[in-house]
């Protein structure tokens, strides 16, 4: 297989969820992170984003919201560049989920969570409370909304943290390292409620089963740059490429198996 793919959406219709052109990113203190990055994803597709450690990948999704600026290149998001003139539509549109949900829930309750964000964009009253019920029923949720969150497990935490994300009807959703730390019920559950979710999705995970399982593509920035784009069960299968880029499948696992849902 060509490990770098130049296939992109079709440009008719709606702009692209993401296109991101030529990202080159240097920290203070010197250290280049990003050389150059160049990807589409489609409206409503799921993309793995595969990677060593110090490949670039948080730097990249730092970009997409407009946390880190004043690198090269260009990112946009269904159209709108990130930059300071968009930048709350931006960071409406790109729903960030991380890998610890206890980074995002701190209300007393599950609803007050996932109200947050809604409310403090000026939503109030029977609006707000419709988007938080159909938050919390997208990620199964709804029973829990009056729990405080330190009372749920694990599993259940990160779906409330997925449903604060949904409740802002985001274009994108980004989730880090979405499996971890979660038994395997916990994970087939937020399997299914990421394919069934109307949202573009990109996942930056170490875990290549599920990638497979979730993703039809995948991409891997290595060294700051995109070192290939294609069919996930393509990418994991080609050896040759994932030993040089540090990616190793499970014992045993075999991801001409799998075919992503």
């Amino acid at each position: 297989m060509d490990p770098v793919s130049t296939a992109s959406p079709a440009s008719a219709g709606p702009p692209a969820s993401l296109e991101v052109s030529g990202l080159a990113y240097a920290y203070p203190d010197g250290h280049q992170a990003l050389f150059g990055v160049d990807f589409t994803v489609g409206r409503g597709e799921r993309v793995a984003l595969l990677g060593p450690n110090g490949a670039g990948k948080t730097t990249l999704v730092l970009h997409l919201n407009g946390i880190l600026t004043g690198g090269a290149g260009t990112v946009h998001v269904a159209g709108l560049p990130v930059g300071k003139r968009h930048m709350a539509e931006i960071r409406r549109r790109v729903g960030i989920v991380f890998q610890d949900p206890d980074d995002q829930l701190f209300m007393p309750t599950v609803r007050e969570d996932v109200a947050f964000g809604p409310a403090a964009a000026g939503m109030k009253g029977a609006e707000l409370e419709e988007r938080v019920r159909t938050a919390l029923e997208s990620v199964g949720m709804a029973d829990f909304a009056d729990r405080p969150p330190h009372h749920l497990s694990f599993g259940q935490r990160r779906r409330v943290a997925v449903a604060t994300v949904l409740a802002m009807e985001p274009e994108i959703l980004v989730l880090d390292e979405p499996s971890s730390n979660l038994d395997p019920a916990s994970r087939r559950e937020l399997a299914d409620i990421l394919r069934s979710l109307d949202v573009t999705v990109l996942m930056v995970t170490h875990d290549l089963p599920y990638a497979l399982e979730l993703c039809p593509r995948a991409l891997i920035l290595s060294e700051g740059v995109i070192a290939a784009d294609g069919k996930t069960a393509e990418v994991l299968a080609d050896e040759e490429l994932m030993q040089a880029h540090r990616l190793e499948l499970p014992f045993g696992f075999d991801p001409r198996s799998v075919t992503a849902r």
